[in-house]
This record gives C-alpha cells, structure tokens and sequence, in this order.
C-alpha cells in the first residue's frame, strides 16, 4: 500500500516567492546600501560636510525600488499560500522532475521547511514507485509480496532521492536494488529529509527499520544497510540512536549483518567546510555579509557534513563494514586523487581514517573506484561487483 500526497507547485511557487524576497532582494538591497555608505562615507571624509541631495535621491530611489519588489514578493507567496491551502494545483510528487526539486529543496532547507512549511517536508519512508510504502503490515505485503528474509537497506545521499539509485542503468544494465533482488535481497529503496541534523534522521530510520522488522511479511532473518554519502552517515547516526551502552539495542540492529557506505564523508566534506568558512569570511565586510547570510541558509543537514561522525559514534555489533572511495584519478595516491578525491569526498575521510593515524573501523574492507566521481558510486561496476561478493 503506498500513498500520494504532499506539497503542490503552488506551495513550491510560493517557497521560490519568500526565497526571492528575503535572499535575492534583501540581499541586494543591503548589498547596495553598504557600497552607498563607503562610496558616500569616503566623500565626506575627503571634505565633504553631510548627505548630499544625490545621496539623498538615490537612497529614496533604492529604497522605493527593493521595497516594492519585496512587498510584491510576499503578496504573491500569500496568495499563492491561499490557493494551495484549497488543494489547488499538480502535487511534486506526481513527477519526477517535482520529486527531483523536492529532495533538492529539502537538502538545503528542510530543517527551515519543517519549521515553517511542514506540507514540503520530507518525512523518512520506504519508497515504491515514487511513493511513500505504510510500514505497516498491511502496506508491506501489498508492496512486497515476494518478500524475503534478507532486506537490504539503501538510503541516497543529501538533496538526493531513491531515485539516484537507477544513475547510470543504460551503462550498467541494472542496479543494485536490482541485481540483489535476483540473488534473493529483498531491496528497500529510503528517502529522507536530508536538510535535517544526523542525529534527526537517525533517529527517525531506527523508528522506521524498527516498524518494518515488527510488519514484515516473512521473519527478517538478515538486513544489510547501503548508504551513499550522507546516507551512510544517517545509517551510522540510525544505529547510535539504536544501539545502549550496554550492547542492547532496538530489534533490528541485531540483524545487520553488513554496513556499506559510499563515498561517505565519516570525517568531514571539505565542500562542506569550504561553504562555512566563505560564510564566515564573506560577513566580515558590509558589502559582502548579504553573499555570507546566502550561504548561511544551507541546512543543518549541510553544517553536520563539515565534521562527519566521529568516534563518539559506535559502530553496529556483530556488522562488517565496508567502505568505499572513489577518486577522479585512477591510482589513490595520485596527488589528484589527495587532494579532490571524488570532487566532494577524499579517501581518508571515505575510510575513516585520521591524520593522527586514528580508524574509526578497524579492519573494515576497503575499496578504492578510480577515474570515478562522487555520485558514479550510486551503480557502480567494481562496487556491484563487490556487493555481490560481500553479500554472498
């Protein structure tokens, strides 16, 4: 059993709407006045006495101008608020291009989303078909009548979606999802809000595998969790949240018998930290703090990319991991491959391995993909290669 609904193009019109007032209007508008106080400021330094008439005309212009715009940016997101309340207009979920710009969103903003428009939050869910699967047992047997007892988990990257994992199909012929469902996996596709914190997510997929271990159509007897990028982070968050001090734990984290992640940032993105520190920078002069307030919109989601998860998370009990780096050089020790690794992740971080020395997995298995970007790991030769054998 699946279910449609969620958010219209008109409560997506009226995000873009308050998105356009309160970063690219303000934006400029603050952008504009701060180069007016230096150009004017220096004049008057040089000589001059106080505001002149030019001065004076241009700041009313301005203002007139932004303010405006702004006023005719809010009236417009209200009233197309007002519509989409009636349940007017197409629902993002009933296309692929609106489930595309529905992740996408939800990774950069869905933190503020949930806050502020809960009707576009993701909420986290099996996925079939480009819906959301009940967990319950009704809705499992109806979605997965040919269910097993192994269940592999694959959950997608930020501002990405399940369908990332068809990526590359007309190259490869298949998928992982599919291929392991013909060696006797039963696949479960996950989408989650990727905007919210690790912890957040985590806590939501343990409630979720929980749900669906209890409804399963057949007795789980083995579940194996695939995460790419992000995903392998809330798959490690999921089972921190799960897992006591003392060992125990909810019911399925006794059954994840192997961990996979790629291209996963287990010590921090230096794409991540980049945004930071040009926000940081970008905010220390007038003229460029609107450009930094831009950048610090990014979600939470985004912020916890900087750090990754350190020790502090425990690894599941009784799993393997398996962790995979990808560079766009073909040896890994290719200065290229140092430095870039894939263009979002390098290898030490994909591995959990620190500078100090320190492995946050210790004898895990590791595979390197060269002359691979980030996102080519989604369906992979060498990595499906790799899952059939670790999965065997």
């Amino acid at each position: 059993m699946t279910t449609a609904s969620g958010p219209s193009v008109l409560d997506l019109a009226s995000l873009a709407c308050e998105v356009a007032d309160a970063l690219v209007v303000r934006s400029a508008r603050d952008t504009h006045t701060a180069w007016l106080d230096r150009v004017h400021g220096l004049g008057r330094r040089l000589g001059g006495t106080g505001p002149g008439v030019v001065e004076t005309a241009h700041r009313g212009i301005a203002g007139a101008v932004y303010g405006g715009l702004g006023l005719g940016l809010r009236t417009a997101s209200r009233g197309l608020d007002r519509a989409a309340a009636t349940g007017a207009g197409p629902r993002l979920e009933d296309s692929t291009r609106g489930r595309f710009v529905s992740a996408a969103v939800n990774g950069l903003i869905g933190d503020r989303l949930l806050r502020e428009r809960p009707q576009m939050a993701i909420s986290t869910a099996v996925r079939l078909g480009g819906r959301d699967v009940v967990p319950d047992g009704p809705g499992l047997a109806q979605a997965f009548p040919d269910a097993t007892g192994r269940v592999v988990v694959l959950l997608h990257g930020l501002c990405e979606d399940e369908s990332y994992w068809g990526r590359h199909r007309e190259r490869t012929g298949t998928t992982y999802a599919d291929d392991l469902a013909a060696r006797g996996w039963t696949p479960l596709l996950l989408r989650a809000n990727t905007g919210l914190s690790l912890r957040e997510n985590g806590a939501a997929l343990t409630a979720l595998l929980q749900q669906v271990v209890e409804h399963w159509p057949v007795e789980v007897t083995r579940i194996a969790l695939v995460g790419h990028s992000m995903g392998g982070l809330v798959m490690r968050a999921a089972g921190a949240v799960a897992v006591q001090p003392d060992g125990t734990g909810a019911g399925w984290t006794r059954l994840v018998s192997d961990v996979v992640t790629l291209g996963t940032p287990h010590l921090g993105a230096p794409v991540a930290q980049g945004i930071g520190h040009g926000s940081r920078g970008l905010s220390l002069l007038p003229e460029t703090a609107a450009f930094g307030r831009l950048l610090d919109w990014r979600s939470v989601g985004v912020h916890d990319l900087v750090a990754g998860l350190a020790e502090d998370v425990p690894a599941l009990p009784h799993a393997r991991y398996r962790l995979v780096a990808a560079t766009l050089s073909a040896a890994e020790r290719h200065p290229v491959g140092q430095v870039v690794g894939d263009l979002l992740v390098r290898p030490p971080s994909a591995y959990g391995r620190d500078r100090r020395g320190g492995e946050l997995f210790p004898g895990a298995t590791v595979l390197h993909v060269g002359r691979s970007g980030h996102f080519d790991l989604l369906n992979h030769p060498e990595v499906l290669t790799s899952l059939r054998r670790w999965l065997d």
